[in-house]
Formats: C-alpha cells, sequence, structure tokens
C-alpha cells in the first residue's frame, strides 16, 4: 500500500450555500406581487384616476395576496374546524362590501406579508438542518484492488478505504490509516481551530481536510454518521409540538369560535341600538381582525424550533420540541460516572515501585507480561508504557487465570501483574479509589500501579454550570465502590455521592426527590433513570443503543460543557415564548378594547394585528444565530 504524504496547499472549498433567499419562496411572491398591486392602486386613487381603475388593481391585490390562505381556510371548513386564515378573508371581503375596498387590501397585504415572514421563519430552520447534510460530500475516492475510483459516499460500506486530499470534505466518519493532517471539526465539534489527525485517530463525515492527505477507513454506514444522526433527530424533533403549542392549538377553535360569536355581537347590538349599518359592519370587521389570535398561534414553535436547530448544529440532538421544553423546566441534574464523568477508559495514573527499581523499568516489565491480554486493565498497561516511548519487552510462557491476573517471563524474570487481594503494598492506591495492580517479579512484590477512568476535561466547567442554573447541588449516582465514586465526585466538585447502585436503585434515587430532574448516563444500566427522569441525556459515543433511544437528548460528540448551553438555550426559548405570548396578548387586548369603546381606523387596527404577528415571528428567530449557543 502507498503511503500517503501528499502535503500541497489548496485552495479550501467553502460548503455550499443552503439557506433560500426570502423570495425563493412562493408566500414570499405572491406578498411582493399583492404589494405591488396595492401600491399602483393607491397611487391611482391619490392621483384622482378613475375608480375603476384603482378598483381592478385592489381585487387584483386581493387574489394574489389572498387566494392561499382563502383555500386553506375553506379546507379547514370542509373539516369542520375554523381557521384564523379565513377570519381575516372574510374581514377583508366585508370591508370591500362597504366600500372600504382600500382598507381591507391593505389587510390583505399586510396579513400575505405576515404570512410570508412566518414561511421565512420556517424555512430558515429547515436550512440551517439542511445545511448539516450538504456538508457531506456526495462523492469519495474509495481504494478498491490498489486502484482508485470515485463513488457515491452513500455507497460507501463499514471496512472501505478511502483517500481524502487537501482541502476536501471527509466523505465518511471512519479511523486514519495512513497520512497526517490538520482537520476543521468546527462543524460537529466547535472547535475554533483544526485538529491533529494522524493514524488511529477518527474523523467526521462533512468535517474539512487541511494541507495533507488522508487514507481513512470506513466505520459507519452513510446513514449512521454523525452528520446523519444529527439531521434525521432534528427533523424528527421539527415535527413535534411542545405542550404549550398543544394547549394553545386545544383552544385556538374554541377561541376563533367565540370571535366569530362576538363579531356577530359587535355587529348587531349597535344596529339594534339605532347605529348605521356601514358603521357597524367596519366596527364588527375591525373587532374581528384585531381579536384574531394569528400571533399567539405563532408564539410558541418559532423558538423551540430554533433552539433545536441550533443545539443541533452543534452537536447536540434535541429528539422533539417537548424535550426541548423539557430541558429548561429541569430543577435537579443526577449524572452517572463511568462513561460520562469520565472517559470509561481505564488508565494507568500513578506507578510506585517498591523494590528500588525506576518506575519506567516497572511499567516496562507489566507492559511485556500484560502485551498478550485482551484484559481492558492489559491495555491501559500497555497503552501507558507506549505512551512514554518505553521499550516493551518479548514475554514467553504467558498465562492469565481469570479473577487474578496474568504471568510471563520477560527479560529472563517471572513478572505476575496480579490483584493485591489486601496486601499493604496497595493500600496509598487503593485509598485514593483507584484500582490497585501488583507486580511482582520472581514472586517478590516489585511495585504497584494505579489504574483510574480518567475524568473528562470539561466536566468540573459541566457540572458547575448545571449547579448555577438549576441552584441546586448535583447527585452522582453509580454503581461503582465508594472509594472511586467519591474520588470522581471531590475532582468535580459534586457533594451528594450514591455507590453501589443497582439500575432500580438509581430509579430510585431520581424519583426520591419529587423534583424535576435529568439525568446523563451513557450504559444499559442507565436507562431505566433516564426513562425515569423528567429528561433524559445520553452521552452519543459511548452511549449504548438502549440508552441512546430511551434519552431525550443525546450528546454526540460526548461534550459535557454542551449540556449546560443547551439547557441554558431551552430556558431562554422558554422565555421567548412567553415573553411572545405577552406580546400578542397585549396587542390583542389593547386593540379589542380600542374598538369597543373608542373608534379604532381599520388601517391602524390591521398594522396593529399583523405587526404584533410579524414581530413574535421575528423574536422566535433569535436564538438560530451563533451568538446564542455562544452566550454562555
Amino acid at each position: 500500500m502507498t503511503a500517503v504524504t501528499d502535503r500541497t496547499t489548496t485552495p479550501i472549498p467553502e460548503p455550499p450555500s443552503t439557506r433560500r433567499g426570502p423570495f425563493a419562496l412562493p408566500e414570499a411572491r405572491w406578498a411582493a406581487a399583492a404589494l405591488a398591486a396595492f401600491l399602483l392602486g393607491l397611487a391611482v386613487q391619490l392621483s384622482g384616476g378613475p375608480a375603476g381603475l384603482y378598483w381592478a388593481l385592489y381585487l387584483v391585490c386581493y387574489a394574489t395576496g389572498g387566494w392561499e390562505p382563502c383555500l386553506a381556510g375553506l379546507q379547514a371548513l370542509r373539516e369542520k374546524t375554523l381557521d384564523v386564515d379565513l377570519l381575516m378573508i372574510v374581514a377583508a371581503i366585508g370591508a370591500a362590501a362597504i366600500g372600504q375596498i382600500t382598507d381591507g387590501a391593505l389587510l390583505i397585504v399586510i396579513f400575505a406579508t405576515s404570512g410570508a415572514l412566518e414561511a421565512y421563519a420556517t424555512a430558515r430552520t429547515e436550512d440551517s438542518v439542511r445545511s448539516l447534510l450538504d456538508l457531506a460530500p456526495e462523492t469519495a475516492v474509495r481504494v478498491r484492488d490498489g486502484a482508485d475510483e470515485t463513488v457515491d459516499t452513500a455507497k460507501l460500506q463499514v471496512g472501505d478505504v478511502i483517500v481524502v486530499r487537501p482541502g476536501e470534505r471527509i466523505g465518511a466518519d471512519g479511523e486514519v490509516l495512513e497520512g497526517a493532517s490538520d482537520v476543521d471539526q468546527a462543524t460537529i465539534t466547535g472547535e475554533p481551530l483544526p485538529a491533529a489527525k494522524r493514524p488511529g485517530d477518527e474523523v467526521f463525515a462533512g468535517t474539512l481536510n487541511g494541507t495533507g492527505a488522508l487514507r481513512v477507513r470506513v466505520a459507519k454506514d452513510a446513514s449512521e454518521s454523525v452528520i446523519a444522526r444529527i439531521v434525521a433527530l432534528v427533523a424528527e424533533a421539527s415535527e413535534a409540538k411542545a405542550p404549550t403549542q398543544l394547549f394553545i392549538e386545544k383552544i385556538e377553535q374554541r377561541y376563533s369560535i367565540g370571535v366569530v360569536a362576538a363579531t356577530l355581537a359587535v355587529f348587531g347590538i349597535p344596529l339594534l341600538l339605532g347605529d348605521d349599518l356601514e358603521g357597524a359592519l367596519l366596527r364588527a370587521m375591525t373587532f374581528m381582525i384585531v381579536a384574531s389570535p394569528c400571533a399567539v398561534v405563532l408564539a410558541t414553535m418559532p423558538p423551540l424550533l430554533s433552539a433545536i436547530a441550533n443545539a443541533g448544529r452543534h452537536g447536540v440532538l434535541v429528539k422533539s420540541a417537548v424535550a426541548m421544553e423539557r430541558l429548561g423546566e429541569v430543577e435537579r441534574v443526577a449524572l452517572d460516572k463511568t462513561g460520562t464523568l469520565t472517559e470509561g477508559t481505564p488508565r494507568v495514573v500513578r506507578v510506585d515501585p517498591a523494590d528500588g527499581r525506576d518506575a519506567d523499568e516497572l511499567l516496562a516489565l507489566a507492559a511485556g507480561a500484560e502485551h498478550l491480554s485482551e484484559h481492558p486493565l492489559a491495555r491501559a498497561i500497555v497503552a501507558a508504557a507506549r505512551e512514554k516511548d518505553l521499550a516493551i519487552p518479548a514475554a514467553e510462557d504467558f498465562q492469565a487465570t481469570p479473577g487474578f491476573g496474568v504471568s510471563a517471563t520477560v527479560d529472563g524474570c517471572v513478572v505476575a501483574v496480579t490483584s493485591p487481594r489486601g496486601s499493604d503494598i496497595a493500600a496509598d492506591s487503593e485509598t485514593e479509589g483507584h484500582t490497585a495492580v501488583l507486580v511482582t517479579v520472581d514472586g517478590s512484590p516489585a511495585g504497584v500501579l494505579g489504574i483510574a477512568d480518567r475524568l473528562r476535561p470539561d466536566a468540573a466547567e459541566a457540572v458547575r454550570g448545571l449547579r448555577e442554573l438549576t441552584g441546586a447541588e448535583p447527585v452522582l449516582l453509580t454503581g461503582d465502590n465508594k472509594r472511586a465514586a467519591a474520588r470522581v465526585a471531590a475532582e468535580v466538585g459534586i457533594g451528594d455521592v450514591r455507590a453501589d447502585l443497582l439500575p432500580a436503585d438509581k430509579v430510585a434515587a431520581v424519583r426520591e426527590s419529587g423534583r424535576r430532574t435529568m439525568v446523563l448516563g451513557d450504559g444499559v444500566n442507565d436507562a431505566p433513570a433516564l426513562a425515569a427522569a423528567h429528561c433524559g441525556v445520553a452521552m452519543g459515543r459511548t452511549g449504548s443503543d438502549l440508552t441512546l433511544q430511551t434519552a431525550d437528548v443525546v450528546i454526540v460528540r460526548d461534550e459535557l460543557g454542551a449540556v449546560p448551553k443547551v439547557v441554558d438555550l431551552s430556558r431562554r426559548a422558554r422565555r421567548l415564548v412567553k415573553q411572545n405570548l405577552v406580546i400578542a396578548g397585549t396587542f390583542i387586548a389593547v386593540l379589542v378594547v380600542w374598538d369597543l369603546i373608542g373608534n379604532l381606523p381599520l388601517p391602524l387596527g390591521v398594522a396593529g394585528h399583523e405587526g404584533s404577528t410579524i414581530i413574535v415571528g421575528l423574536n422566535g428567530l433569535r436564538l438560530l444565530g451563533e451568538r446564542a449557543w455562544r452566550r454562555r
């Protein structure tokens, strides 16, 4: 196999833009046509032109801006539901019937513009998700039988080898076999600087290769890549509705029927009291417009969907709007230890020689004896020796005894690496919560290796952030022993530690407080606690399939620092929902009271009602930006 050494510099292409402009949407084009017809009609009217001409232009405005909501309203009526769109169309037609066609056309224009902005808001959320998928290239160069061939990335299979040249995007999640380069992983990890990649390192589909060439072995199908999982789960989340949205939709029908009934009363009662027909109808049409719940209906989903899309761009998969809303309601956090606060991979953390030997010599002897073993502790010892660039001596007469340890002849000595079984020499390491391994040479104790699961670098900061957000002390729930649990808890700053727990014990600990608890975990034993929690969060890389399916949220890159960020994002989304409801409710209340006890001009009522809808829609888009994620 030819080594990949090409280090030539090539221009780095930008990913294709997937953001649609406003006029790419049919709603925007129809709204623009309605506005143009309205402005022409208004110009003819103000210049004293023929009434027939400006009426014709206003009717064009009605047709271009009103046909779509009218059709949607009639379809809803056929299903025995009352759509707010239909209320607006009826009001516009009513205004034209009493000669107020200018006001009716203005209503159509503003209503169509509001609909276009709502469609644009939805499109922005969709585009932010689609842009992730477009980052992954459509083709890759696969090496087969010594020859290169260009294939669709969707056809790549696990075990295939692909070549990634300088400046290209990586076509699949996999492992570097040959070559060295710096890879821009900002689209997946959010890292501001490129990550150095060498043989054995993991790379992700859609990330951008730097100036070196890489040969990569495909580790996942295209449908299982990090990018694909983000897109699928964010798209699924967009279809689910939050409890607030479901409540609003539940009362929308009753409210709309109430608006119709109240409109008839506003029209009929003044007539009975002697008011003229035109004045009563104009007041009733104005009332129908300003009382309609358009802004209320739009208040909830845009902020939540914007938050979901933003989190998805940063490798946090929130499975539904329900989950996004629940994240912001969390009052308490419970965390698993192994694989969550720690990396889940044992590592040698201390080497204590006992007979005057050098620490490196002791580690090299132990690595020689363990070199042929597949036990996780053996891999940790060998990896520690390699990290120090120690020469690992060859071993003979290797023997492994399950539950006890291994022995082998290394450099002419019989080296055994075993459990200390209460040996005094291992007391210090065990006291610190490490797993102690005794090394003997020719039957005499030569030293102890302390092995522990390494803490994630961002664990302490994440715990601190969650404590600040919830105002409550996090709790550590683990099936590990008390010493190991206490050591990790002390390092991250957790005071409430529960150790030696079975899965059922974790569920009981989650439920005992009666508070809304978020559980972070990764293993099968964490799945029951995730299911019992108010919101379950799973670590994506180390998490089991059952855990990933059970969780409401998946941290794709296992970055604990993302957890407080997404909780904070959820809380701000919930605040925006409340802001929107206040804005919408205030506009409706003020305009309704004005119309009932005063003389609210129809154009002003239209501007106030549709203006509130536009404000609410734009307010919901504030969480789409990069600044919203970086805020913490």
